[in-house]
């Protein structure tokens, strides 16, 4: 069993930058792929990027290419979502997922995810 715990989110105005977090126990983190999904009002759940077990590849979806970053600590079970120049359609409730096979490659489809956190909130506006 894997908990996933996201912090961070919060209320910012378009432009902004905001850095998310991720919290992982249980089970050994390091070896496996995390990717950061996002529901926005009215819209069904999105991939918006995903990290390998050891940080070597990212991959992000089109929309935020060049504005989010996702990095990991291992040593801190943690997963970071970086957030910059935050647009009013990034607004949405933000999931951290952790894909449980072992050295996996990065996937985009949310069944291929085995655990989610509960979500953390993240309003851009002015």
């Amino acid at each position: 069993q894997v908990q996933l715990v996201e912090s961070g989110g919060g209320l910012v105005q378009p432009g902004d930058s905001l850095r998310l977090s991720c919290g992982a126990s249980g089970r050994t983190f390091s070896s496996y792929v995390m990717g950061w999904f996002r529901r926005a009002p009215g819209k069904e759940r999105e991939f918006v990027g995903g990290i390998t077990w050891n940080g070597s590849r990212t991959k992000y979806a089109d929309s935020v290419k060049g504005r989010f970053t996702i990095s990991r600590d291992n040593a801190k079970n943690t997963v970071f979502l970086e957030m910059n120049s935050l647009k009013p359609e990034d607004t949405a409730v933000y999931y951290c997922a952790i894909r449980h096979n072992a050295y996996a490659f990065i996937s985009q489809s949310q069944s291929d995810y085995d655990y989610w956190g509960q979500g953390t909130q993240v309003t851009v506006s002015s």
